[in-house]
């Protein structure tokens, strides 16, 4: 179902190759694993699978990839999407209307099928996935998750052969990724083909049946689920491979301080008639990690925006030292990496990202942040030619060198590894013992456990 042989690529003939004579086969509907750490070539693969490379993405190319009978490099990319479905980690890359149904629509709007046909098949998908809740919705009104979600169904609209999913899970809480699962189970006992490329393997060890280990554009090793699974602890982490297994964090209730820093108090925001957040309320102090979590569409993002002075409550107070702060008084105290780290990197190279903030930083500050983050080979790179893990890497080294008293990060592991999540924690907690107040928002438990003091929960309004 998926051949190739002998391929190498690069994003010019003077760059260094993001893949080196690659080759390897997948069968007609085998479930398969690409793993790595950040940056090793995983999402370079899926785009030469879907057809991204070279179609639409330009760069120096050799060999042959063969995808669902298709010889990708001579074929049209019109022809090659009635038979590769394709699930990006940002679903708002990839949608094209504002309304769901619209949405679902498109694809088999766009190779001329029929409107009863088209309407026979969405009302096929939506009971197939069990998404009649998501039918009929404004995308713009859709959580992240449910966007994640309905990218898949618009995909899976166009009934293809072969579906080749990018990090899907990277920013889903635990609900929908069972819900992600659930949706992949079923496209596999139809005997789809799929490519999947994640970090986050716990969710797929029930469904895989070959796994591709990369490592600096090639592959190193093919495992068996059992072979994968049989793998130590020790070997997984020196690979740079995440928990094959969930284990949720040991939540105790904390009392909190009578005299804290900071002090949110019953803070309410309305978003016209609907009330995204009510009455939260909690305290922070110096060297405190604090994780916010929640489900996806619960709020996390709405309150760390009006932490962060980018949103007004409408009603509540937050204060600092007994002084309550405006949104921008907040924005002066706040630094925050956001989830979507492509809407805050504007540099012209990695360097000059380092020093937009703050052109009075220290030049051996600046080195020794992407020294540990694995960064300073990339200095003169432009950042948006960066891996998805290293624009996150690279995000969160800005926000290490604002220097400003609270830190708030929205889902840093998204795209990183085992061994960059590790140290992200690490870089974090020394932040923390510094003196900074950090709010984290994130889904990744095994994260939250090696990072975080105590959490903030967004649907409950209360703390642990």
């Amino acid at each position: 179902m998926v051949d190739i042989q002998d391929v190498s690529f690069s994003y010019n003939e003077t760059e260094k190759q993001q893949l080196n004579n690659l080759s390897l086969d997948i069968r007609k509907g085998e479930f398969i694993l690409l793993c790595g750490r950040s940056g090793c070539g995983k999402t370079s693969i899926t785009k030469l699978i879907n057809g991204l490379i070279p179609h639409f993405i330009e760069g120096h190319t050799k060999g042959q990839v063969t995808t669902a009978g298709f010889d990708i490099a001579n074929t049209a990319m019109y022809i090659l999407s009635t038979k590769i479905g394709s699930v990006f980690q940002n679903p708002k890359s990839q949608f094209f209307n504002i309304d769901s149904n619209s949405e679902l629509a498109f694809g088999l709007e766009n190779i001329g099928v029929a409107p009863q046909d088209i309407r026979d098949r969405m009302d096929e998908v939506v009971k197939e996935l069990e998404i009649h809740k998501l039918t009929g919705r404004n995308i713009f009104n859709l959580s992240g998750g449910e966007k994640q979600i309905l990218a898949f169904a618009s995909v899976h609209t166009m009934n293809p052969d072969v579906y080749v999913l990018d990090e899907p899970s990277s920013n889903l809480d635990l609900q929908t990724i069972q819900i992600l699962k659930e949706q992949l189970q079923k496209i596999k006992q139809m005997g789809k083909t799929v490519v999947i490329a994640e970090h986050r393997t716990y969710f797929l060890t029930e469904l895989i049946d070959r796994v591709f280990y990369i490592d600096q554009g090639e592959v190193k090793h093919v495992f068996t689920r059992d072979e994968f699974l049989a793998i130590d602890e020790y070997t997984r982490k020196k690979m740079g491979l995440r928990s094959f297994h969930l284990e949720l964090p040991d939540m105790k209730e904390q009392s909190l301080m009578n005299d804290s820093e900071l002090v949110v108090a019953n803070l309410t925001y309305k978003l016209k008639e609907k009330t995204i957040l009510k009455d939260i309320s909690f305290q922070a102090n110096s060297g405190e990690v604090i994780g916010i979590l929640g489900g996806n569409g619960t709020g996390k993002t709405t309150l760390i925006r009006c932490l962060a002075g980018l949103k007004k409550e409408t009603s509540g107070t937050i204060q600092l030292n007994h002084q309550t702060l405006k949104p921008k008084q907040r924005n002066e105290i706040c630094y925050m990496i956001m989830q979507d780290v492509n809407h805050q990197l504007f540099g012209e190279s990695v360097w000059d990202e380092c020093l937009l903030f703050d052109k009075t930083v220290n030049e051996t500050e600046i080195k020794n942040v992407l020294r540990i983050l694995s960064l300073d080979s990339f200095i003169d790179k432009h950042p948006m030619t960066l891996s998805g893990g290293q624009k996150q890497r690279l995000a969160i080294a800005t926000g290490l060198l604002a220097h400003k008293k609270v830190l708030i990060f929205d889902e840093p592991t998204s795209g990183l590894d085992f061994e960059h999540m590790c140290i992200v924690s690490g870089l974090i907690r020394e932040l923390a013992n510094k003196g900074h107040i950090i709010f984290i928002v994130t889904h990744d438990m095994e994260f939250y456990q090696r990072t975080c003091d105590r959490a903030i929960f967004t649907d409950a309004s209360i703390q642990i």
